[in-house]
């Protein structure tokens, strides 16, 4: 989904009408309880710097606001925080229009080093113990990063904005937001190895129980394009099934639960699919209504569905926790366009 531009526009409107909530007293990591952290990284607003990562305990209710600010002696994390993965002992931060990677200390959350050098980036992948992949809104390329020295190290040409990745069987799947086509990187050769014709506005991915590669095409509603929730052979890169929704829809956000039998996505609402569906689910499990329904994911060892409702990309957004039946279990705000849910 073409987030950015509409952000800056709704911004520019917005900063004169609406007003940010009082911020909430800070509370430390002192009180968090529950040994698995939950991480939401709000991308900030384009061009302000006010990215940052919130830290939530689900057993106490207690939200650490602003936690990298906290670890790391009150500095920022830059500008629009994309996205955050865990990799061995460390966390990386995305942080796309500072054009960096942040890599920090999984114990304590502090800045190690800073990979320079990028673009844009959006999302990371890594593919071996020393390598990573890094997509890109504006490069043409997929980034490859050496994890030893924290630098880029190469750049494999791919046309268009590279979005999400994953990888089987050596082969990493990079879809794209301007291309018709999901490429296919060789990890041992950094060589593109083969391409699926998927349609515009491929945009996320996952893995099932069976290894099949779910992807979801968000398709572009201003030339036709039509959005598609595929499932694709990841041996053969034939594509086994095509789930096609209206004209006017523009779904994103594709999310699987822990036993990888169930998708989750965002389309004007969260909808839950089983795998062994054989139609798109009729009607949303959670309603957005008047909402502004931005990040999803799904809680690992409960099950519990996190979407996140950026309410006017101005305000802080306030985080809505369900159950696998849709019912809402609890609330709480987090930073400025929480885009993204890291559960450790």
């Amino acid at each position: 989904m073409q987030k950015i531009g509409i952000i800056v526009l709704l911004v520019l409107f917005g900063t004169a009408c609406v007003k940010d909530k009082p911020q909430a007293p800070i509370k430390t990591i002192a009180n968090i309880n529950s040994q698995h952290k939950i991480f939401v990284v709000n991308e900030g607003n384009y061009g302000w710097g006010n990215a940052s990562v919130s830290l939530f305990d689900e057993e106490s209710g207690v939200v650490v606001d602003d936690y990298y600010k906290q670890q790391n002696a009150n500095a920022a994390i830059g500008d629009v925080c994309q996205s955050m993965v865990k990799f061995q002992n460390h966390y990386y931060l995305v942080v796309n229009n500072s054009n960096k990677i942040i890599e920090l200390n999984a114990g304590d959350f502090k800045k190690t080093a800073v990979v320079t050098g990028l673009q844009s980036p959006r999302y990371m992948l890594p593919v071996s113990n020393s390598k990573a992949y890094v997509s890109d809104l504006y490069s043409n390329s997929i980034q490859v990063v050496d994890l030893n020295t924290k630098s880029v190290s190469k750049s494999i040409a791919c046309s268009g904005w590279t979005e999400q990745m994953a990888t089987l069987y050596g082969n990493v799947f990079v879809t794209n937001i301007k291309s018709d086509y999901c490429y296919v990187i060789d990890a041992y050769t950094d060589l593109i190895s083969d391409s699926v014709l998927v349609g515009e506005g491929a945009n996320s991915l996952v893995f099932d129980k069976y290894d099949k590669l779910w992807m979801m095409v968000g398709g572009n509603t201003s030339n036709g394009s039509i959005a598609k929730l595929l499932k694709i052979n990841p041996a053969n890169f034939q594509i086994e099934s095509s789930f096609v929704f209206g004209a006017s829809d523009s779904p994103g956000s594709l999310t699987i639960n822990k036993t990888k039998d169930t998708l989750y996505f965002l389309n004007k609402g969260v909808f839950q699919m089983p795998i062994v569906s054989t139609q798109l689910p009729a009607s949303p499990l959670i309603q957005q209504g008047s909402k502004l329904f931005y990040g999803l994911g799904v809680n690992p060892y409960n099950h519990h569905i996190y979407v996140s409702d950026a309410i006017d990309y101005v305000q802080k957004s306030k985080i809505e926790i369900y159950s696998v039946q849709g019912q809402m279990i609890k609330s709480f705000n987090a930073g400025i366009i929480s885009g993204q849910f890291l559960f450790d």
